[in-house]
């Protein structure tokens, strides 16, 4: 299988525009997370998907590889532009914004298709247990259930799930917004108009599941830096600082 990473970029952030052209140390988080990307040695090729003339610039003065693509509304539409020229089986999307991704958690998802051959699993994703109350109840945290299988029920920004019987411990895990598409998969999504629960939650990959695609689910134990706030920024100054 030819496996290919994809960094969707956009500019405009909502909640923190231009973040990815914030400095982490000498260099942006978005060349900092495409160095990184690089440096796991999983992938044939990782480019940075953006419709942004200053990330596409960033990323080419710094002898990577981007595309420039239209304006999206997820990064998997956007990812889905980019792809559909270019010679791939398995397309892992990583967010610009998770400077800090290791090569483990990335391994694993893509194990998840060199074991299925049958080719029933559509796409696979990443999930982290929360601790603490705080995290469980905080919208920004995509929270997520699964069947016994390991495959995603639903996603939610509100708590799931919901702790009536009070005798039973709940488990309550984090959505990490990392994908490993099939192509063919991933180009079907791109076609399909967003869902209305997709729209009400503000999560993309619901799309998959109200439209019958299986999602597996792979519990990791890496925690990173989701770069969504300004106060994000500074917790991976930190991080980068200690290393």
């Amino acid at each position: 299988m030819k496996i290919i990473a994809v960094i969707p970029a956009r500019y405009e952030a909502s909640r923190f525009p231009g973040k990815l052209m914030q400095k982490l140390g000498e260099k942006t988080v978005i060349s900092t997370t495409y160095e990184n990307v690089v440096k796991t040695g999983l992938f044939s090729d990782v480019f940075v998907a953006t419709d942004s003339e200053i990330i596409f610039n960033e990323i080419q003065s710094n002898d990577g590889k981007a595309v420039m693509t239209g304006q999206h509304e997820t990064g998997s539409d956007r990812i889905a532009e980019a792809v559909e020229n270019i010679n791939c089986d398995i397309v892992v999307n990583v967010q610009g914004d998770e400077p800090f991704l290791k090569t483990e958690p990335l391994k694993q998802l893509i194990e998840v298709f060199q074991h299925d051959l049958n080719k029933k699993i559509s796409l696979a994703s990443l999930k982290i247990k929360l601790q603490n109350q705080e995290d469980i109840e905080n919208p920004n945290h995509v929270k997520v259930i699964t069947d016994l299988n390991g495959f995603a029920l639903y996603f939610s920004r509100s708590v799931i799930p919901y702790h009536r019987e009070k005798s039973i411990d709940a488990e309550y895990f984090r959505h990490i917004g990392v994908y490993a598409f099939r192509k063919e998969a991933l180009l079907k999504f791109s076609r399909l108009p967003m869902s209305p629960l997709e729209q009400l939650e503000k999560i993309e990959c619901i799309r998959y599941l109200e439209n019958g695609m299986k999602l597996k689910m792979i519990e990791t134990d890496f925690v990173g830096v989701g770069i969504d706030v300004p106060e994000d920024l500074e917790k991976a100054r930190a991080i980068l600082n200690q290393k």
